[in-house]
């Protein structure tokens, strides 16, 4: 994609991965990567961020002897999501109003 994803649609991308579904980062970076190219040293800043924000928490599993951090969203979280899908849906309506020539909402 050519176009530059800035922080904050990066922000609403993984809190939308994570309203699906708990998950580690590495399945978190691949499900990202299919909308973004996105490398995990970019993720994790993004991830503590995020959890420092109040949006997300970490909890551990055992996997083949070693943790593995989970990530999970919380209701600040969620609230924010919603936030954010409101914002990208007005943002999205102007955008397609002056690319495509369409009315708004249409």
């Amino acid at each position: 994609m050519i176009f530059q994803l800035g922080g904050t649609l990066l922000d609403a991308c993984v809190l939308a991965v994570l309203n699906q579904e708990d998950t580690y980062g590495y399945v978190l970076t691949q499900r990202v990567r299919e909308i973004v190219d996105i490398s995990e040293s970019t993720l994790y800043p993004v991830l503590r961020r995020l959890q420092k924000d109040g949006c997300l928490t970490t909890y551990d599993e055992p996997y083949q002897g070693r943790n593995r951090r989970y990530y999970r969203i919380t209701e600040l979280g969620k609230n924010r999501l919603d936030s954010y899908k409101s914002e990208w849906t007005d943002y999205k309506d102007k955008v397609d109003q002056v690319l495509l020539g369409g009315k708004r909402g249409e």
